[in-house]
């Protein structure tokens, strides 16, 4: 659909819902604008959007993007669920929304920690190879050989590779033989759960996945779940290897061992804010991730919207509003949503009827960044999920945003990958904004947003490298306006989302029609998630 057709089909409906909420200035997102001096911002009710994001910007993000570093610093390099460093990020998000005035309570969910995965390569040379353990891996130490099964190496771009795809892929190759083999499987085609379940069928006793290849983001560590096919667990430990370890384990002779340490019950805690307003059954959510991997610090992902909430929610903290106001910090979204789900799966229908709508930021500072919002409206490709009414009006505020600061944007698919997931499955109105994960930036979008064509939107997606230099300062400051200014006006009023008219805005809400996105993303990476990204708990990794 042409951008033309797009923004003529929408702008009616767009300018009925605006005319229920009065009229605002715009302020340019990311503009030099020098904040109030001495505490006024704190001091101040930010009632208006004009006075709130004059005192909402990249600085103050960063701020508790530094916090968040220190505390991955001080608890072994991450903030993963399970372990202390997202304990400290919890007990610090409590301590910043309690300053703040906010009520604040923890929600707790049952988890299953899993400490980390080993593999050592033991011949014919001995290395420790970087992994990670898949969702829904079975549990132990295995000693073997490492058997490949169907692998291509080297390979060019494009070539299909079906590794594993098929039971009979592994007849022949030993598994039946006396001792013990571990089958060494390659990305492609079919979803991993599939190849794993081969393998442990064949008689495999642990089985290891390594990444395709054939591009730069399918040659990283291969992080994944093997749930899709899979109801249950495996019986047998999987892990997830890079592309250039997988080639090294493929040499004639490989023996290895592979260990995933057996789980534990460790409860978990969502951190949940809210700002009582005068409606308490018509409530305005806005949630991010506050985990990260285990590999890494987690800055961009999701520090960013993370960071991005508690400034918004400081600079709210005197606001009245028509409408109550409830943020969440998610906890083991990167094990599979399970915060935002048990959250959702422990409110009574009426509560769930109590929520207007959700807002999910899950990384909006992304060094090498676009500007996408959640495609509620489907312009860029049909949503695998069903859309909750009431979404399109979610995405037009943003786009609506974008388009008055003259900040060109894209679509997102709407995924449900994200914690927005168990909220669209409730029938709730979600949207978003998405800065991109693994997909590589071409070099339309380079001429479009700046950065670097042929490298990932952000490179250090998921890895260690996830520091407190891997974010952009211009998309935390541009989407910590858009996200301030979404709230805020959803505060006073949904009822261009659920029909319930609260009050104006003061100051006013004018948007423009939005200007239609930039139609650079339609295509198999998602909108900024390559296809095997591995949140959903209902989206298994496939190829």
């Amino acid at each position: 659909m042409s951008r033309t057709t797009r923004q003529s089909r929408r702008a009616g409906a767009l300018a009925t819902a605006i005319s229920a909420v009065a009229a605002l200035a715009l302020v340019p997102a990311g503009a030099a604008l020098a904040a109030p001096g001495g505490n006024s911002c704190e001091n101040r009710n930010n009632n208006t959007i004009a006075k709130l994001v004059e005192c909402v910007d990249a600085d103050a993000v960063v701020g508790h993007l530094e916090a968040l570093q220190a505390i991955a610093d001080a608890n072994g390099g991450n903030r993963a669920a399970g372990l202390p460093g997202y304990d400290a990020s919890v007990e610090y998000v409590k301590e910043q929304l309690s300053a703040a005035g906010w009520k604040v309570t923890t929600d707790e969910f049952d988890y299953t920690f899993v400490g980390p995965a080993s593999l050592q390569q033991l011949t014919p040379t001995s290395t420790a190879r970087a992994t990670e353990s898949m969702t829904g891996t079975g549990y132990g130490t295995v000693t073997g050989t490492v058997i490949p099964v169907d692998v291509v190496l080297g390979q060019p771009n494009g070539l299909t590779v079906t590794s594993g795809c098929e039971a009979s892929d592994f007849t022949g190759l030993g598994f039946d033989a006396p001792g013990t083999q571990i089958a060494l499987i390659q990305r492609g085609t079919c979803e991993f759960g599939v190849k794993a379940r081969n393998a442990q069928n064949a008689g495999a006793e642990a089985v290891i996945e390594f990444n395709q290849g054939n591009t730069p983001e399918r040659s990283v560590l291969l992080l994944g779940t093997l749930f899709g096919i899979n109801t249950q667990p495996l019986d047998v430990p999987v892990v997830g290897i890079s592309y250039a370890d997988g080639a090294a384990l493929a040499v004639p002779g490989s023996t290895a061992t592979v260990t995933v340490p057996s789980p534990e019950q460790r409860p978990q805690v969502n951190v949940i804010a809210e700002l009582p307003g005068k409606n308490t059954h018509n409530v305005v959510m806005a949630g991010a991730h506050l985990d990260s991997v285990s590999a890494g610090p987690g800055i961009n992902d999701n520090g960013s919207g993370s960071a991005s909430l508690i400034a918004v929610a400081e600079k709210l903290s005197k606001l009245k509003p028509a409408n109550t106001v409830r943020f969440a910090w998610w906890g083991a979204e990167e094990d599979g949503l399970l915060g935002s789900q048990a959250y959702v799966d422990g409110l009574s229908q009426a509560q769930k009827d109590d929520i207007a709508l959700y807002m999910n930021f899950d990384m909006v500072g992304s060094p090498n960044y676009i500007q996408m919002v959640y495609d509620a409206d489907e312009s860029s490709w049909p949503a695998p999920v069903a859309v909750p009414a009431g979404s399109e009006a979610i995405e037009d505020l943003f786009e609506s945003f974008y388009t008055g600061n003259a900040i060109p944007y894209d679509d997102a698919e709407f995924s449900g990958r994200s914690d927005y997931e168990a909220f669209i499955l409730a029938g709730i109105p979600s949207g978003g904004l998405f800065t991109g994960a693994e997909v590589v930036k071409t070099a339309e979008q380079a001429a479009i947003w700046g950065g670097t064509a042929g490298a990932q939107y952000d490179p250090c997606y998921h890895q260690a490298c996830d520091t407190i230099d891997n974010v952009n300062r211009t998309a935390l400051d541009q989407n910590v306006d858009a996200i301030a200014t979404a709230v805020l006006a959803y505060a006073y009023s949904t009822q261009s989302v659920n029909g319930v008219k609260g009050a104006n805005v003061p100051g006013g809400l004018s948007l423009p029609a939005p200007a239609g996105p930039e139609l650079t993303v339609n295509n198999p990476g998602g909108g900024g998630l390559a296809p095997g990204h591995d949140h959903g708990q209902g989206h298994a990794d496939a190829s």
